[in-house]
């Protein structure tokens, strides 16, 4: 039976408004108190560090998606320069991030909604009552509908939904800035927690979680009108635009705070008091409309990230099948409509399964800050690997400077792992070197017609050997439950230099030759770009 084929249904229009759509979730609603309380008014700089290691990091991507416009090509790219098993390994911690990100995004639904509805969520805490499961399901099945009716109404609903996000943050920042209060940035300390407390603010109060855009944009990459071009625009521009609205909106809520509730809680008192940041200083500064305005978008703005994130993760779960390591059956298109929808069904199921044992929206969003972080960091090491064993590929969006940007990316990148805290990446860590093993176990199993277990582990070693140090460092560090041995700026230059050493480990131990296929193939008619 004939294989069905991505449509170019989606627009430069469509493909900035689903970036943009991925960004403003349900992160932007609360992370600037979270910041406040880690880093004081200096948080301001951790929007404007984290805009920057995320543009690096998607100028490698703008140049990958135009030059390998792929469906899932995020986890694609690592099987084109390393072979199966990185790319299961980068698989299988995305795929998780991504389905349980659908899932964080119709709890926040569900918290926000609380506010109007109190019996959705129990007394006390942060779980839902069966009525607000009941309700988080309802959101899942909606967005599984829209995306498995055609890639059209998928975009379009998003353009609705879109415009009204973007209204709400930009209303915020014009009517805060005639409550603006300089002297906030100078009542108390203006580093407070010092640079520890910036970079914390970067991996664990939300600036990183907020960012989180680029994977929508280059996982529908088969499916966008001319990608050598709008993919590379539809990037650079979300991220720019997005660092510009957080910066402004962290600012203007430091700036707005009473000057008097700074003196009496302190800066690390401003999360437990600014709980839902904007509800709240709109409710003290005599602003019920605007309250009352934020409160509407804090649920509509995860619902429209459910319905973007149902749409990539069933293209990165289609993508993982095209690489050979998932069932086959995920890998097929409907040639009507031109959507994975096997994938589809699988994306809602582990959607659905994640709303069980993590309750409420701060149970997983660390977590998931740093597998996708993961998932980034493996894109600069594909770029510089291609270099090397797929020189002619042609690339109609090449950056000057790529050969600098590639490795300083993957050091930043690190740095936000580490800075995450051992707490966190000693079990996420830990968790993808038992998915090492596994692939071992079953490796009778495993592809190995176009590159042999012996190659496949060579082009892995470097993986296994980054967690490894990541993990030991982590332990030794000062973040998140670590032993404190390494300060500042012991701990950033270690990361440096071992960052380096696995960034040339990778690029010089790749496939001899990179294993590009195409969409319009089957699995099995993979070959080899060997210019």
């Amino acid at each position: 039976m004939s294989q069905g084929k991505f449509k170019k249904t989606i627009s430069l229009l469509d493909l900035t408004l689903i970036g943009l759509g991925a960004i403003f979730g349900s992160a932007w609603l609360f992370a600037v108190s979270n910041v406040a309380s880690q880093a004081g008014p200096a948080g301001s700089f951790s929007w404007i560090i984290g805009g920057v290691i995320i543009l690096l990091i998607g100028l490698v991507y703008a140049e990958l998606g135009a030059a390998l416009p792929r469906t899932g090509g995020i986890i694609r790219y690592p099987v084109y320069s390393h072979g199966p098993l990185v790319g299961y390994m980068i698989s299988f911690i995305t795929i998780v991030a991504y389905t349980s990100l659908i899932s964080i995004e119709v709890t926040a639904v569900r918290q926000y909604l609380a506010y109007w509805i109190p019996g959705l969520t129990k007394a006390g805490s942060e779980s839902p009552t069966i009525g607000g499961w009941l309700l988080q399901l309802g959101l899942l099945i909606a967005f599984f509908l829209l995306n498995f009716w055609s890639v059209k109404a998928f975009a379009k609903s998003n353009i609705i939904i879109s415009i009204f996000k973007y209204v709400v943050p930009i209303t915020i920042i014009v009517v805060l800035s005639f409550h603006f209060k300089s002297a906030n940035f100078s009542v108390e300390a203006f580093a407070p927690f010092g640079f520890d407390g910036i970079q914390g603010a970067i991996a664990t109060g939300g600036v990183m979680f907020a960012y989180l855009g680029l994977h929508p944009i280059v996982s529908v990459a088969s499916e966008v009108k001319n990608p050598q071009r709008n993919i590379p625009i539809a990037l650079v521009l979300c991220i720019i635009l997005a660092a510009l609205i957080y910066t402004a909106l962290q600012v203007l809520f430091i700036g707005a705070i009473p000057t008097d509730t700074i003196s009496n809680v302190g800066w690390a008192g401003i999360q437990e008091e600014f709980s839902l940041p904007f509800g709240d200083i709109a409710i003290v500064l005599g602003l019920g409309w605007l309250s009352a305005l934020v409160v509407f978008d804090a649920i509509l703005s995860p619902g429209g990230n459910g319905n973007i994130f149902m749409n990539t993760t069933a293209r990165l779960v289609y993508a993982w099948s095209r690489n050979g390591t998932l069932f086959k059956t995920f890998s097929k298109v409907d040639k009507v409509t031109g959507i994975p929808r096997s994938s589809l069904w699988l994306s809602l199921g582990l959607s659905i399964f994640w709303t069980l044992p993590f309750p409420s929206w701060n149970a997983l969003v660390n977590v998931c800050s740093v597998a996708l972080i993961l998932s980034y960091a493996i894109a600069p090491i594909s770029s510089a690997t291609f270099s090397v064993n797929a020189k002619g590929l042609e690339k109609p969006f090449k950056l000057k400077g790529m050969s600098i940007i590639a490795p300083i990316s993957f050091i930043f990148a690190s740095y936000i792992v580490y800075w995450s805290g051992w707490k966190t990446i000693s079990w996420l860590l830990g968790s993808q070197l038992v998915m090492f093993v596994v692939y071992f176990i079953f490796k009778k199993y495993v592809p190995t017609d176009k590159v042999n277990l012996p190659q496949q582990l060579k082009s892995a070693w470097w993986l296994v050997g980054y967690y490894i140090t990541m993990l030991i460092i982590s332990y030794f560090g000062s973040f998140g439950g670590g032993k404190g041995y390494l300060d500042n700026p012991v701990d950033l230059i270690l990361i440096a230099i071992v960052s380096l050493a696995i960034f040339f480990w990778a690029k010089y131990t790749g496939l001899p030759k990179a294993m590009i296929d195409s969409d319009d193939e089957t699995p099995e008619e993979k070959v080899e770009t060997s210019h």
